[in-house]
């Protein structure tokens, strides 16, 4: 990851921690693709990915999360679940951090898990 990602993913991680959040993860990876961030908020495990963009003449960073991306970022979530041995009803959920310019904006249960 580059420098500049690596910038943006510690400014969302210090928003989230200000919001309530606990992050247990940093760029978590493995052969199913990655999650920038991976925290608790209340009884909620949160996969949480980062957008940045510069300018927004390509669409806002919420915009960047596909659904392919979230199809990547769904299969890659089950994964640490399973891994990491979290039972099969912990309540989850997708939240976006996306960043431009110096604005932030956290989206909550962004997206539903895709197939």
């Amino acid at each position: 990851m580059n420098e500049i990602g690596r910038k943006y993913e510690e400014k969302a991680a210090e928003l989230l921690e200000e919001q309530g959040y606990f992050i247990l993860e940093r760029n978590y990876r493995c052969k199913q693709g990655e999650i920038d961030l991976i925290g608790k908020e209340g009884e909620y495990l949160c996969f949480i990915e980062v957008k940045y963009r510069s300018d927004l003449s390509y669409g806002s960073p919420l915009e960047a999360v596909t659904k392919a991306k979230q199809r990547k970022i769904s299969r890659t979530a089950l994964y640490y679940l399973t891994k990491e041995g979290y039972p099969e009803d912990t309540p989850c959920r997708f939240d976006v951090v996306g960043i431009s310019s110096n604005r932030a904006e956290l989206i909550r249960n962004a997206f539903e898990y895709q197939r």
